[in-house]
């Protein structure tokens, strides 16, 4: 039947009005035999115009009038709908919200009138209704088709505001309860001689645990088992183990209804490597002994629903005193956040930005921040501890955990994003958590939440909004109140006591909290500009210093840079405006000593932190670097001052490198770690060489000007040795170096010689002048004739020495030399001498092989340090930096002459042409390339952290832990560190014993 042209346009017009997108297709549907009831009534079209989503709504409802048997069921089913008002919103609101259901109810013509049910004294069921609604239900089919029955009741509330989103999750609780206990009864009915064998409890964690389940979602569970009446506890586990998964299978299996939700057990001890029921007994002693925090985490939620109920309870009694203990636990609150970052780091990149309960500023946020406060202060304070999110939140308030207009924003915020959740998993009944991306799914969602104006671009600016909040109180929260413990508050704010701002410290990993509330009161106390802005500086601050090893030594070194720049304006400018400064000073003040007494010394370099004008933390270049040191010492009035200056350009580029290297190896919020640990290896090396050279060539120009004016007697050349030569150098590392002199014309040779030795003897006196910076120590004994040789000789003098006299181990020594300061001619003259000694055109001899075999030997049982690990030695043990470079320097000696690649200082440079030669295999080279890298940066972390030198792991925790967080080991996990290291090295000293001591 057709409606004439202008009653059709009358009804189209109407149909837009009332919010169809398609009124044509609705129209059509209104003038099929039977509805035009529909089309003529205005109070059922409103009410299908008010639903989330009026098309959908329609064509659910001509389903299911087509569904009744027979014109008289479907008379009273419009009869009904007309005259209860009640009942015509919330059929019509699920329809209009929901094509699962509304597939259910075409299925099942007959279950809408479950809804008539629900007048106003029924409109909260619980358990016990649950149970009722599906008592009939004798089969897994039977009983999907009547958990959609009740999931139907519960949706027809939501939707039409009768209760709000905290209500409709417990409700969803209650209803998975209440299925898991029938499921239960029809596994045990199945099987009547395993329930009569055991006692079974099944605790409901996560979401069900936590009375706020959402639609769609795993329903988490750990099963507890007990022989009955003293019975065979094998038999009796293994029955239970039976009822149990058939318990799962009747929940989770898909069948011609569906499937109801998956039951998940992962959570129970061992995972999934553990069994499936375990006794009393065996879960107590996981918990106590192998538990991990996250387990303790979870264990929050934990609650009794089906099964035995006197079991179920000893199970939470038990359990329950450990969960309140976790925060005592080492790193309990580093282990929480690390989980937290590395969810965040798994979802895909696509989705990162849709994702509602995962991503940043989601649901998950607001969940992790409200466990880590319940579980650092439920210790003493037995009212947070609720399962329930929003319920703990609230205790937060009221006890003065979390500022009340925080946590009200953040209950606002939930709720929405909850209610956003609820909505979408409801269409399909489906289980996701991430915003749909369809104009058409975006409009129904905006709707659903009574966003009537605009819906899509307002849900877009509500949900933004919404996330804003939770990601900024996320960051705050935990930290924030900390400040309010110690510094003036806004009126009606909440305030910690000094107790309980001490337990989160302590919870945080401060080793002195008296002292870091001393630090935060002078930081954050006051009515000044600076006071202002560091206490909205310091919450962050501090969990970037919690994030460390030593978050005491952070804070101690933030408050000292403050109180030394805090009048300065562009220092608080900096850390407030520049994204990144305030994040990389807190990880450079709190990896170590070396960084921050660096820092010290010269505060101004904190702007180097920036992204401004202050360069950044890109190591500056060689020739930068000697032109600034050499402009310094020129404007200096003597060659002390002089060397004061150079030292002053090598104090801040030497801050400058440390803080790369650190920053690159923590990595920051925007930035990750340095995936190439090489790169920063090489990094640090060439930077300190170049930071080495160009002081060098600062102290020798002070030198000269003082003793001689522009120009002194002779040429002289500072040739670098060793790691200074290899352009390797460590922070600690002594400048290896040989000093060349040749007379200027017409100079006799006797007043040349004293000269040059005047100059070293200068050279070496200024740079030993007593400094707190690090030392830079000349050290000459690689010269010919090693200590008991002069300190420096002319060209010719080297010349003649190597053609006579030059020893194995002095060519050997000469494959690192690289000219490095002074005279360039000179110093390329010098590299042209030494080269047919380094690279011998015929290679090296058997004889001469063995020679250097025999000096690594001695070297390796002379040199090791009494009592220390050889396994853990970084520079002399096996596969150390000494076993790498002696095996691929022996590969130069004997090829260089041949392949050019091999004629270089640099030792990976030398590995990489060696096995671009075919020298050594790829494999071989990775492994003797991995090793020394990993190396040369436990050395270089060593002296950031304890700020001087060592070749060894720190034996102190905390300073071993500091060096793990360096090479990327989390809190707890020195152990694994040490482990690798042996591994790595063990891997390389195979390689050498083969290349070194055995290969031809």
């Amino acid at each position: 039947m057709t409606s004439a042209p202008g009653r059709r346009s009358s009804t189209f017009t109407r149909l837009l009005r009332h919010g169809f997108t398609d009124p044509s297709a609705a129209e059509r549907l209104l003038d099929t035999d039977g509805l035009t009831a529909l089309r003529n009534d205005p109070v059922l079209l409103e009410a299908l115009g008010a639903t989330a989503d009026p098309d959908l709504a329609l064509l659910g409802l001509v389903r299911l009038l087509e569904a009744q048997s027979g014109a008289t069921a479907r008379q009273e089913l419009l009869d009904t709908l007309i005259a209860a008002k009640p009942l015509r919103d919330r059929l019509l609101g699920v329809l209009g919200a929901s094509a699962a259901l509304a597939e259910h109810l075409a299925r099942h013509p007959s279950d809408w009138q479950a809804l008539v049910t629900y007048e106003p004294r029924d409109l909260h069921p619980g358990i016990e209704e649950f149970e009722r609604g599906l008592a009939g239900a004798t089969d897994p089919v039977s009983l999907r088709v009547a958990y959609r029955r009740c999931l139907l009741s519960i949706a027809a509330r939501d939707v039409c505001g009768t209760i709000e989103v905290a209500q409709t999750a417990a409700e969803l609780a209650d209803l998975a309860t209440a299925t898991l206990r029938r499921a239960l009864g029809l596994a045990a009915a199945a099987a009547p001689e395993d329930a009569a064998l055991c006692r079974l409890a099944v605790i409901a964690m996560g979401k069900c645990g936590g009375h706020e389940l959402n639609y769609v979602s795993d329903v988490d569970v750990i099963f507890v088992g007990e022989a009955v009446d003293g019975g065979d506890e094998g038999k009796a586990l293994r029955a239970a183990g039976r009822l149990a998964a058939h318990m799962m299978r009747i929940c989770s299996e898909t069948t011609v209804e569906g499937s109801i939700w998956p039951v998940d057990a992962n959570l129970r001890p061992e995972g999934r490597n553990g069994p499936l029921v375990r006794t009393l007994a065996s879960h107590l002693a996981y918990y106590q002994r192998w538990a991990k925090t996250w387990e303790f985490q979870a264990l929050l939620k934990a609650r009794p629903v089906a099964g035995d109920p006197a079991l179920g309870e000893e199970y939470t009694t038990a359990l329950q005193p450990l969960v309140w203990q976790a925060a005592e636990r080492e790193n309990f609150v580093a282990d929480v956040q690390k989980m937290r970052r590395r969810v965040v780091e798994n979802i895909p990149a696509a989705e990162i930005d849709r994702q509602l309960k995962l991503g940043p500023g989601g649901l998950r946020d607001v969940e992790f921040a409200v466990q880590l406060l319940q579980l650092v202060h439920g210790r003493a304070d037995t009212s947070l501890r609720s399962g329930t999110t929003l319920d703990a939140l609230k205790a937060l308030a009221a006890g003065g955990y979390v500022g009340r207009s925080d946590a009200a924003q953040l209950d606002d915020a939930y709720r929405f994003l909850r209610s956003m959740e609820h909505r979408i998993q409801l269409y399909r009944l489906r289980r996701t958590h991430l915003v749909p991306e369809d104009e058409a799914d975006l409009r129904r969602l905006g709707r659903s939440l009574d966003l009537r104006t605009d819906p899509v671009a307002t849900l877009h600016r509500e949900w933004k909004r919404h996330a804003s909040v939770v990601r900024r109180l996320h960051e705050k929260l935990f930290y924030r109140p900390l400040l309010d413990a110690v510094a003036a508050l806004a009126p009606g704010e909440a305030r910690l006591s000094a107790e309980a701002a001490r337990e989160r410290l302590v919870a945080l990993g401060y080793a002195d909290p008296a002292a870091a509330l001393r630090h935060l009161e002078a930081l954050a106390s006051g009515v000044s500009r600076k006071a202002a802005i560091q206490r909205t500086l310091l919450p962050v601050l501090l969990g970037w210093f919690a994030d460390s090893a030593d978050p005491d030594a952070g804070l101690l070194t933030f408050r000292k840079v403050s109180d030394a720049l805090g009048k300065t304006p562009w220092y608080l400018r900096l850390l407030r405006d520049e994204g990144a400064a305030a994040e990389n000073l807190a990880r450079v003040l709190s990896a170590g000593r070396l960084a921050p007494d660096l820092l010290m010394r010269a505060p101004e370099a904190v702007a180097l932190l920036g992204d401004g004008d202050g360069g950044g933390l890109t190591p500056r270049s060689r020739a930068h670097l000697e032109q600034e040191v050499l402009a310094a010492v020129g404007r200096a009035d003597n060659a002390v001052q002089g060397v004061t200056a150079a030292r002053g350009v090598r104090r801040r580029e030497l801050f400058r490198t440390a803080a790369a290297d650190i920053v690159g190896s923590y990595g920051t919020e925007s930035q990750p770690a340095e995936a190439d640990q090489g790169a920063l290896v090489d990094l640090v090396g060439g930077a300190v060489s170049d930071l080495t050279a160009a002081t060098l060539a600062g102290t020798l120009r002070a030198v000269v000007r003082e003793g001689w004016g522009d120009t002194l007697p002779t040429r002289f050349a500072v040739i670098g040795m060793g790691r200074f030569g290899g352009h390797e150098l460590g922070y600690g590392s002594d400048a290896d170096v040989l000093f060349v002199h040749e007379p200027r014309e017409g100079v006799d040779e006797r007043e040349a010689s004293e000269a040059a030795n005047k100059v070293v003897s200068e050279m070496r006196r200024l740079l030993q002048i007593p400094s707190a910076d690090p030392p830079l120590l000349i050290d000459a004994d690689l010269r010919p004739e090693g200590r008991s040789g002069p300190l420096v000789r002319t060209l010719k003098s080297y010349e003649a020495y190597y053609r006579r006299w030059s020893l194995v181990w002095e060519r050997h020594a000469l494959l690192r030399a690289e000219h490095v300061a002074g005279d360039e001619d000179l110093g390329r003259r010098f590299i042209e001498l030494i080269d047919p000694l380094r690279y011998p055109a015929d290679g090296l001899d058997d004889e001469a092989v063995r020679e250097i075999r025999r000096l690594k030997a001695r070297m390796e049982s002379e040199r090791l340090p009494r009592g220390a690990d050889p396994k853990l030695h970084a520079k002399l043990g096996p596969g150390g930096l000494s076993d790498v470079e002696w095996t691929v320097q022996l590969l130069q000696l004997r090829h260089g002459a041949r392949e050019p690649g091999l004629r270089t200082t640099r030792t990976r440079e030398a590995l990489a042409a060696a096995r671009a030669a075919g020298l050594i295999s790829e494999e071989d080279a990775a492994t003797l390339d991995e090793a020394w890298v990993l190396a040369t940066r436990v050395r270089n972390a060593v002296m950031l952290v304890r700020g001087r030198a060592a070749d060894t792991f720190p034996t102190v925790p905390r300073e071993l832990g500091a060096v793990g967080r360096y090479l990327g080991y989390g809190p707890g996990h020195a152990g694994d560190m040490l482990d690798a290291y042996r591994r790595t090295a063990r891997r390389a000293r195979a390689v050498v014993e083969e290349l070194f001591y055995g290969g031809s």
